[in-house]
């Protein structure tokens, strides 16, 4: 599974909810949960007695079905944090006294039943994720490129899958000999360049970065298909020559422009639909 694109930030009255997508549905970090319900500064606290509680009351079921799954954390690193899917997340949250329960918990039946509606129909995500761009503020042209992104990825991880990368680790490397071999920085360095700490880094690129990014990722696609690779080491071998390819492009740019391609701009600025235009290399 790769986190960079199946990891999303969800946002409940304005209060955002890690999820990511595990066999098929999604799975929410329940430490948001508690804070959204509870408020505080120790909601990790509050959980770790309420699942002493459950336990105690014999609700010992609800912590055998809680994985522990990989979300950014607050200083950007991938972290184990326990969540779970939709069905016992109803249960944790009937055990804690908060008037926002119910609205949370018809709120996560809708998550859950258009997650079932994209898996029938992935036009309809696609759909719903341009509506939510827009919400943010981006521009038509932006979201555009994002969203043709999104289906490159895609095309690129169903790849990885069927050629022998499981683990998010393996889609991590993966990814990051594409992104060093296009501009030079992994994934974490290009996201502290851009201010970046639990954002995705795509939602924070220029239009001239997103480019570049399918391109890396469309000719490794081609490779993969072209050499019939199969296993990790030449899998990343393909994702090392495909990143080149559009690293040389970004060179090529840059020689022509006379200005660096990277920018340190991001779009955290955006408020409604104003939005403060990134240009490529200002910050």
């Amino acid at each position: 599974m790769n986190n960079e694109e199946t990891s999303k930030l969800a946002v409940f009255e304005g209060k955002q909810i890690r999820k990511i997508l595990h066999e098929g549905e999604w799975w929410f970090s329940i430490i948001d949960v508690v804070e959204v319900l509870v408020g505080g500064d120790r909601p990790r606290k509050y959980w770790n007695d309420l699942k002493k509680k459950l336990t105690a009351e014999g609700y010992s079921e609800v912590s055998e079905k809680i994985g522990q799954l990989k979300m950014a954390a607050p200083d950007g690193k991938q972290r184990l944090t326990d969540c779970a899917n939709t069905e016992t997340l109803f249960r944790v949250i009937q055990s804690i006294p908060s008037p926002k329960v119910e609205p949370l918990k018809r709120w996560l039946a809708k998550v859950g039943n258009e997650r079932i509606e994209e898996i029938e129909n992935p036009e309809l995500a696609m759909g719903r994720m341009q509506d939510l761009y827009e919400k943010k503020g981006y521009p038509k042209e932006w979201i555009d490129k994002r969203l043709r992104g999104i289906a490159v990825r895609q095309d690129l991880t169903d790849e990885w899958k069927e050629r022998g990368a499981a683990t998010n680790l393996e889609f991590a490397i993966l990814t990051n000999e594409i992104i060093q071999g296009a501009f030079d920085l992994k994934v974490d360095e290009y996201k502290q360049v851009k201010a970046l700490v639990r954002e995705n880094l795509r939602d924070h690129m220029t239009d001239i970065e997103l480019i570049l990014t399918m391109l890396a990722e469309a000719t490794t696609t081609k490779l993969h298909r072209d050499r019939d690779s199969q296993g990790m080491a030449p899998l990343k071998k393909d994702a090392k020559d495909g990143g080149a390819v559009a690293g040389r492009t970004r060179k090529d740019i840059e020689q022509q422009t006379g200005k660096p391609v990277i920018s340190t701009g991001n779009f955290k600025q955006l408020a409604g639909r104003k939005l403060k235009k990134l240009k490529a290399g200002e910050d």
